[in-house]
């Protein structure tokens, strides 16, 4: 009761019922809201913390950066939903302020564009190298989401592309990147595509924002290359599996275009697939599935994609080994 009339005294107030209804379908800074709102930051600020502080909003940092959208776990969010869906949205002043939000949204869908239109040469180039991508997504569909997802979480999310194709599956998804650019290109690209119920946030793929055994799927595609240790982010990525969840990691095989550790900071090329099957043993997960994608047709083509589908054992195996070695040492006693 304590914890229920807290959220609706927070909520019980004209600029906090606003908030709800702009931060239900995006997530903005301080600064965003304020354009948004009229009002002064101070006094945004003031009811931003009180709502966040009853568990209607979730506040996380990128950067410099402070973004606050509508709690998606919890008591809280439970009742933010529901006051959402109460707020009418022909009300004059919402009707203003959503208006406002698109004007917020469309100047990030440009900045988005532009980041894009400076990349895209570098990106249709490695894309060139190997089978279509259009392939490889077939085959993670596949793999992962043949039937409904509670929690997806795509690490090293890059431009979305992972929460835009998995996400209509997905009750909830989060995508998790270290680069600001690259999670305000992903931004944009979800609110543009409706995927409201998907969000990015910056972290550290060695020490994710996420706590233990809460994704249903979880996805590494194409990011292991990157990483000074990929078994380490192996590891943490079955740290928040949920008991019978599924990792997919999608990387190139070994191959020796060094032209990619030089000019697009590929910091391994390609991997075995002992290799990846050692980490993935090692991480406590069981390997159901490997899948090699050969390259395309075409003289530049020259790198196969593996896809590799583990999944995390549940709770009846984890009970039954651990009553196993209990057996076992008794024997040995």
């Amino acid at each position: 009761m304590e914890e229920l009339l807290t959220g609706l005294r927070a909520a019980g107030e004209p600029t906090r019922l606003r908030l709800l209804a702009i931060l239900a379908r995006s997530e903005l800074t301080v600064t965003e809201l304020t354009q948004i709102l009229r009002q002064s930051q101070p006094r945004v600020s003031r009811h931003l913390k009180l709502m966040c502080e009853a568990g209607l909003l979730d506040r996380f940092r990128e950067g410099s950066w402070v973004f606050y959208r509508r709690a998606h776990a919890g008591a809280g969010a439970r009742l933010a939903g529901l006051l959402t869906g109460l707020i009418p949205a022909s009300d004059p002043t919402i009707a203003r302020d959503l208006e406002r939000l698109e004007a917020v949204r469309a100047g990030r869908a440009e900045r988005a564009a532009e980041f894009f239109r400076a990349n895209a040469e570098q990106w249709n180039r490695i894309r060139s190298l190997y089978v279509s991508e259009a392939e490889v997504e077939a085959a993670l569909l596949d793999l992962g989401a043949r039937h409904k997802i509670g929690t997806l979480v795509d690490l090293g999310t890059g431009t979305g592309r992972i929460l835009e194709l998995v996400g209509p599956q997905a009750e909830t998804g989060i995508g998790i990147d270290l680069s600001p650019e690259m999670l305000g290109f992903a931004r944009a690209h979800l609110e543009q595509n409706g995927i409201e119920h998907c969000s990015v946030r910056q972290g550290d793929l060695y020490d994710l924002p996420l706590q233990d055994e809460t994704a249903d799927l979880v996805t590494l595609h194409q990011v292991l290359h990157y990483l000074d240790d990929p078994a380490a982010a192996v590891v943490e990525a079955a740290r928040v599996l949920k008991p019978g969840g599924r990792l997919l990691i999608a990387d190139f095989a070994p191959h020796d275009l060094d032209f990619l550790r030089e000019e697009q900071a590929h910091r391994r090329l390609g991997f075995a697939q002992d290799e990846v099957k050692s980490w993935l043993a090692q991480a406590g997960l069981d390997l159901k599935d490997v899948r090699e994608l050969p390259p395309g047709g075409g003289e530049t083509a020259k790198l196969t994609v593996v896809i590799y589908a583990a999944d995390k054992p549940g709770a009846g195996a984890a009970e039954k080994r651990h009553a196993g070695e209990k057996q076992l040492l008794g024997v040995q006693g």
